[in-house]
């Protein structure tokens, strides 16, 4: 297959390894590295930009990469050896079939969609990139509209991010913000176009149990850091903090748990709500 092949640790494939452990390089090129079949799929559904896609070049194809080098005219096409492309896999055993170098996009909260059922995460501060992609993939199982990753954090398009989501990175929106203002201002331009966004805390001292809030109205979901949890900025706007009733010896359950099982509660109620309103007017 036509394209440009890389056979030696060159300038090029230096500058996509790189991408992989060091964030201002992502930053600044505006691409991260994406792999496996699920992931690349889903990416392409949603129209996400491929800048290019790495592949064995002495390896037979299978039908999946050869559909997709065909349909991705757009992208540049690099053969590469397999002993390097399994580095850039971060495998090492064996090289993945394909890398797509996909193309970053903007940190804009305009990209998440809010209307009277929005629901929405916030992860403060997160040190670990794991918990990142697996509250991706939780707030994409439950309806969520968009993940907001706050402050001095971990990276959203780390590759352990990335990975933990399992695709789901390219089904929500999730941007990346410095601090709570700019959160809250977009918050309140939502709230005067008529969206009554409602912030919600996690916090093991919270006033309210989980299953006594509702969160059918527009909610804001807040997350903590996985060892301080909310900074106190954030439990100050927060407009409720609630707990998560636990029985066990366990005090409190980490980032990626916690979220879910709010999530999990969020649309449960969602869920009811709908089916009271329908019968209702039935």
């Amino acid at each position: 297959m036509a394209g440009v092949r890389v056979s030696s640790r060159n300038a090029r494939f230096q500058v996509w390894q790189a991408l992989l452990g060091n964030r201002n390089k992502r930053q600044r090129a505006g691409e991260f590295l994406v792999q496996g079949v699920r992931p690349i799929s889903v990416a392409v559904e949603r129209g996400w930009p491929i800048r290019a896609l790495i592949y064995d070049a002495d390896r037979p194809m299978s039908r999946w990469a050869q559909d997709l080098l065909r349909e991705q005219r757009g992208a540049e096409r690099v053969g590469m050896a397999a002993d390097l492309l399994a580095e850039l896999g971060e495998k090492e055993e064996s090289a993945p079939e394909v890398i797509a170098v996909m193309e970053m996009p903007a940190d804009d909260l305009d990209r998440i969609h809010v209307d009277q059922d929005f629901l929405g995460v916030v992860f403060d501060r997160p040190t670990g990139p794991g918990n990142i992609g697996s509250i991706i993939r939780s707030a994409d199982a439950f309806g969520a509209d968009g993940l907001i990753v706050t402050g001095h954090a971990a990276d959203v398009y780390d590759p352990k991010s990335v990975r933990a989501s399992t695709g789901s990175i390219f089904a929500l929106p999730s941007v990346r913000v410095p601090s709570q203002r700019e959160v809250m201002e977009w918050v309140a331009k939502r709230r005067t176009e008529g969206v009554p966004i409602v912030v919600v805390g996690t916090d093991e001292h919270g006033t309210v149990d989980l299953y006594d809030h509702d969160l059918t109205q527009p909610t804001l979901l807040l997350i903590g850091n996985e060892t301080s949890g909310l900074s106190a900025a954030w439990k100050d706007l927060a407009d409720q903090l609630v707990r998560i009733p636990m029985t066990g010896s366990a005090s409190s359950l980490n980032a990626a748990n916690a979220a879910t099982a709010v999530l999990s509660e969020a649309a449960r109620q969602r869920a009811h709500s709908s089916k009271t309103d329908a019968a209702g007017n039935a």
